[in-house]
């Protein structure tokens, strides 16, 4: 998994065999500054965009192959002891609803079986788009599987770059839906002014005042009154939407705590708004880790049981990659794994595409 936050490169090896499924090794690649930017500068419409999603793709597939081929490595495993690589890719446009409904994840999954030797399952999103689903979120299936209890009403919220939440209410079908920004704009604010690639425990945020005007400017974007099912990424959020708010004078860690603030805000109103009975919320992604969007979430959320995934037996850090491996599994067996309630879409559908090894 690789995803909006552009922090790097998430490998999971995830072992099926037995239930409940075992995630038994993982490891990490940090994207660099040179790559991120290049990923950046795709989200855009430029020169050459093609040359430069193509040589991208090919990139990002070596990087995807090392994950994989350290992970084996560091687990004494050869690829033939594994049945498929689920590969998300790298999204860099996401236009559910433009009318000419798509969405690009950077891929070479050709590339990457030949790398590994391993078959890959990619392109989770677009049978869903072609059902008129909006191919996101995806992860809601695997909470499901993973997460459902016949015990209360519990919430699964996934804080990476963008916020998003799953609600798994008794004899109910499942709620999902993003809720807006979560990392990615603290992260692109921070880098900006503090050189510093992310907020550490969200310490620069807590050192700032919000500020209620911008604040309100924020919550009034149309994307938070939408009702489910809904999704989004960069192409909506991003710093020009950032700075399209700002009046130029603002301090920057008020504009950190401020958008703290909002991604605090646009999860409890979700939550509020759409999963009225929950009684255990948990938290996983990176914003998992910043202690100062933690507290403001258990501030928001009064009488609300709120612990990270952690608790569940599943590090909140990894259960993405997690949710991709199940992902491929269900595809490896000719079983649908998108929720149409969640996505929008006419009907169950099989997702991804299959690369032999």
């Amino acid at each position: 998994m690789s995803g909006t936050s552009l922090d790097g490169v998430d490998a999971a090896l995830a072992d099926f065999s037995a239930l409940p499924p075992r995630l038994e090794q993982t490891f990490f690649i940090p994207y660099d500054a040179s790559l991120c930017d290049q990923i950046l500068i795709l989200h855009q419409s430029g020169d050459n965009e093609l040359h430069q999603a193509a040589t991208l793709s090919n990139k990002l597939s070596q990087l995807y192959a090392r994950a994989v081929n350290s992970l084996l490595k560091n687990s004494c495993l050869e690829p033939q002891s594994i049945v498929a690589i689920g590969c998300h890719g790298q999204t860099i446009r996401h236009c559910p609803e433009s009318g000419n409904n798509y969405t690009i994840q950077l891929v070479n999954a050709a590339l990457l079986a030949e790398l590994t030797d391993i078959t890959v399952v990619a392109d989770f999103r677009s049978r869903d788009i072609a059902a008129g689903g909006q191919g996101a979120p995806l992860v809601p299936a695997f909470h499901q599987a993973i997460f459902n209890t016949a015990c209360g009403n519990r919430a699964i919220v996934n804080i990476g770059g963008i916020s998003n939440v799953t609600y798994l209410e008794q004899n109910k079908p499942v709620i999902g839906f993003d809720c807006g920004p979560g990392n990615l704009l603290m992260d692109a604010w921070c880098l900006r002014h503090t050189g510093n690639r992310y907020d550490k425990n969200g310490v620069w945020a807590a050192s700032g005042k919000i500020i209620p005007a911008l604040l309100e400017k924020f919550l009034s974007f149309q994307f938070f009154s939408l009702l489910p099912p809904k999704s989004t990424g960069r192409d909506m959020f991003n710093l020009n939407w950032l700075e399209s708010h700002l009046l130029g004078k603002e301090q920057p860690e008020d504009v950190q705590a401020t958008l703290v603030q909002l991604t605090t805000i646009a999860i409890a109103n979700s939550i509020f708004e759409h999963c009225a009975n929950t009684q255990d919320i948990y938290i996983c992604g990176g914003g998992a880790r910043n202690n100062t969007l933690i507290s403001q979430l258990k501030q928001a959320l009064p009488g609300k049981k709120i612990e990270l995934t952690d608790e569940l037996g599943i590090d909140a850090d990894w259960v993405e990659a997690f949710a991709f491996a199940w992902l491929a599994q269900q595809t490896m067996m000719g079983v649908p794994s998108n929720l149409p309630a969640v996505t929008g879409a006419r009907e169950n559908r099989i997702l991804g595409a299959i690369y032999q090894r």
